[in-house]
């Protein structure tokens, strides 16, 4: 436990961070369109990234053979992933997406690691998810809005929960170029072709931005999201997944709703009611429980060259 304690505190800390963001973010789409305010928060932060990665790595290349897969990861992990987050918003309740998003996610992740890693699920790992899942649901469904499960939001509900399968194949996707590339070279590139992909989406958005309401609470949240949401988010997080497998930390987004009703209470003073309360107790008592177990030492298989680093 001692080893990975500090990538699990990584992956608390991402959570959080991502949990903020949707209040934090709400200020700056008073502005922006979504679709330039995603390009914004992705394509400001590959400069940041590359500098980054080529004042701590000492070059920022990959191979040839490589740009393929990061062009599919990014396509699906970046472009994909936002913009249907973005469509299943639009399409069914805040409720529903947030649930059908984040809960099954890691169940995904855990099923579909053996296809890319040679993780497997043990038994102290699924009661703790079952355990964090269960708080999850009693933080979301314990919000004002509840879940609807009404015929006019199914298109949002599908699409919230392809967000889930898709999220998850997206990180277990990471996981071999993992072994080859540092988690900030691999994350610096699928982000560079994701950036791109989300280009045509905004053509014909910059034009309807009222410039003249920007505001400096307007340019924080865009710092926030390119800073911390982005550069560090991503980078820290690929960092820990790398460390402590995919399939555990997944399970660490359950803190993301949590996170994100405390902002919602701090910043826009919405109400958090007692069985949210208890819903993050619930999800801390799983994610303590996964994090107490002992890592089993698997040998290598293959050697894979680091040359690139």
């Amino acid at each position: 436990m001692k080893s990975t304690t500090f990538y699990y505190l990584g992956l608390i800390f991402v959570s959080i961070v991502w949990g903020i963001n949707f209040g934090v973010s709400r200020w700056a789409m008073e502005v922006f369109p979504a679709e330039v305010f995603v390009f914004l928060r992705f394509g400001l932060a590959l400069p940041v990234l590359f500098i980054i990665l080529k004042w701590t790595e000492g070059s920022v290349k990959v191979e040839k053979r490589d740009l393929l897969k990061l062009a599919i990861i990014g396509l699906i992990g970046v472009t994909a992933l936002e913009i249907m987050v973005m469509y299943s918003i639009k399409y069914t309740t805040l409720a529903n997406a947030s649930l059908l998003n984040v809960a099954p996610w890691p169940i995904f992740a855990a099923l579909f690691a053996p296809l890319f890693t040679r993780e497997r699920i043990s038994v102290r790992v699924a009661i703790g998810g079952f355990i964090a899942l269960v708080g999850v649901t009693l933080i979301i469904l314990g919000g004002k809005d509840g879940f609807d499960i009404s015929s006019k939001y199914m298109i949002g509900n599908y699409i919230a929960l392809g967000i889930s399968l898709i999220g998850a194949l997206f990180n277990l996707a990471c996981m071999p170029l993992m072994k080859k590339y540092s988690p900030l070279r691999v994350t610096t590139w699928y982000v560079l072709f994701g950036s791109v992909f989300l280009v045509p989406f905004t053509v014909d958005k910059w034009n309807i931005i009222q410039w003249g309401n920007l505001t400096i609470i307007t340019w924080g949240a865009v710092a926030y999201n390119v800073l911390l949401c982005t550069v560090a988010a991503f980078v820290v997080w690929n960092i820990c997944m790398k460390h402590v497998g995919a399939a555990k930390a997944n399970f660490f987004r359950y803190f993301v709703p949590a996170a994100a009703a405390v902002a919602g209470a701090l910043f826009f003073n919405e109400a958090i009611w007692i069985t949210q309360i208890v819903g993050g107790l619930v999800i801390i008592l799983g994610l303590v429980w996964i994090g107490t177990e002992r890592k089993q030492q698997i040998p290598p298989i293959i050697n894979i060259s680091n040359s690139n680093r």
